[in-house]
């Protein structure tokens, strides 16, 4: 299985909790109570998106076609009091 880095774009809601979005694989929206929270859902909305992306023969995103494997560094959210 091949794993790419995909940025991911999250946001503080005025109502509380985290909105996530990614400008390289349009239609993926997030919401969660954490950015943690989020940020997981995002990756199963992604996952779900490129799916569908394959299984009805629709060109991935440019972004997607040419990414490099994940490596490198990278940010994560570690929650805190």
């Amino acid at each position: 299985m091949k794993e790419i880095l995909l940025s991911i774009h999250i946001e503080p809601l005025p109502e509380g909790g985290f909105l996530a979005t990614s400008e390289e694989l349009p239609g993926l929206v997030a919401q969660g109570r954490t950015a943690a929270e989020a940020l997981e859902i995002a990756q199963d909305v992604a996952r779900k998106l490129i799916e569908s992306y394959r299984e009805h023969g629709d060109e991935l995103p440019p972004v997607l076609r040419t990414a490099a494997p994940a490596s490198g560094n990278v940010r994560i959210p570690i929650s805190i009091s």
